[in-house]
């Protein structure tokens, strides 16, 4: 970027998260990548998908707007690419919904993978139907103003994490985990180890072994629960 875009609230040109490490990480349920990013990045559980079998994984493309008012999220879908995922600092209004039917239509026509927006939508029913990720605080009939300025493609809160444009966004039925950009391709092996010993956890319980954690006794003595010779 140049320092004229650096200061500019549209900020057009930014470095996103590669398509084949997107490809990759929306392998992973956003609960194992938020375990192995350090228990991090997971967006506030207010944050939900508009139906529970909805997923979507991508780079953020981010909007900042001024609570109640959807002109910069117009102007964003002007501008994001497909396979971008709309994150929008809403500052979580429910007074009114920021995007309905029509606008999610055109998101996806567009081919984006999804929007994340920390505010209200409206048209669930159709919403449902029509199958495009949607996360959103919940829904409210009102309509938004249009005429507002805000920032597209600046750091933005959503959820109560920071994300930044280009940063990865993966949500499914349990919610929405942002994981910075830089270090989603350091964490996919780590993704892999993880899902590997929960299936081999899962298994051992089903078969009658190894039901009770073997870090348990340990963790209630470090905590002062059980004495150095105790057990359960």
């Amino acid at each position: 970027m140049n320092e004229k875009n650096d200061l500019a609230d549209i900020r057009r040109d930014i470095e996103r998260v590669d398509p084949e490490t997107v490809r990759a990480a929306s392998a992973y349920a956003s609960s194992i990548l938020a375990d192995v990013a350090g228990r991090r990045g997971a967006l506030d559980g207010r944050i939900a998908p508009v139906s529970p079998g909805m997923r979507m994984a991508g780079p953020a493309f981010t909007v900042e707007i001024r609570a109640g008012d959807n002109l910069m999220i117009h102007a964003a879908m002007a501008m994001a690419k497909p396979g971008d995922v709309l994150v929008i600092d809403g500052k979580g209004d429910t007074t009114c919904a920021l995007m309905g039917s029509i606008m999610l239509n055109a998101c996806k026509k567009l081919g984006l993978a999804g929007v994340v927006i920390d505010a209200a939508v409206r048209d669930t029913e159709e919403l449902r139907e029509l199958g495009f990720p949607v996360y959103a605080v919940g829904a409210n009939p009102n309509g938004p103003t249009k005429f507002i300025p805000g920032r597209i493609n600046w750091p933005i809160s959503c959820g109560g994490v920071a994300i930044r444009p280009g940063d990865l966004i993966v949500g499914d039925a349990d919610g929405v985990v942002a994981v910075e950009r830089e270090k989603v391709a350091s964490l996919l092996p780590l993704a892999a180890a993880k899902v590997a010993d929960e299936q081999k956890r899962i298994a051992d319980i089903l078969s009658g072994q190894d039901i009770r954690p073997k870090w348990l006794e340990a963790a209630l003595r470090a905590a002062g629960v059980l004495g150095a010779d105790e057990s359960l």
